[in-house]
């Protein structure tokens, strides 16, 4: 096999991770020092997750997409019953995270653009957005925070029909 012959091109596939980083990081404790000596239980987390995607450039295939994810702790049980909050909780940390990913499709039908960027993109950026949430927060001084997986195809079905049908941005 001589390695001056010309090869055959090969077909671009249709998905290419061109960059992962972390675009924004924040993580707050509005109560230290004093939450590390009061805190006397594992502190109730919420967390909120979106995902956006942006084509980088016109006329181009390479989108940015993004992981938003929001995790605030506070040091009080959520109230049961759905009453009201009877002992005002206060928070323990909060933790802000966008973690993004660069992509190129390539051949890709238009209406499969939509799914793969807010579903199959979100699912690649995922394991990695985790491990930097569960890292900081430990970090922090606090247990860490491990993400249950998310299924993306029902948070992107949620959001469509959440939204009314307007054009792709």
């Amino acid at each position: 096999m001589s390695e001056t012959q010309p090869q055959a091109a090969q077909p671009q596939p249709p998905l290419v991770v061109n960059a992962q980083y972390v675009k924004d990081l924040s993580f707050e404790v509005p109560g230290a020092p004093e939450v590390f000596s009061t805190l006397r239980a594992q502190p109730n987390v919420n967390i909120n997750l979106d995902v956006q995607a942006r084509r980088i450039q016109d006329g181009q295939d390479v989108f940015e997409v993004t992981l938003q994810i929001r995790a605030e702790a506070s040091d009080a049980p959520p109230p049961a019953n759905g009453g009201g909050a009877a002992t005002e909780s206060k928070t323990v940390f909060i933790a802000e995270l966008a973690y993004c990913g660069v992509f190129t499709l390539s051949g890709v039908p238009e209406n499969t653009i939509e799914p793969i960027l807010l579903v199959e993109c979100p699912r690649l950026l995922f394991p990695y957005a985790r491990n930097i949430l569960a890292d900081v927060t430990r970090d922090g001084g606090f247990p860490p925070v491990l993400l249950q997986p998310i299924d993306f195809v029902a948070l992107w079905q949620s959001r469509r029909q959440a939204q009314p049908q307007t054009a792709n941005a």
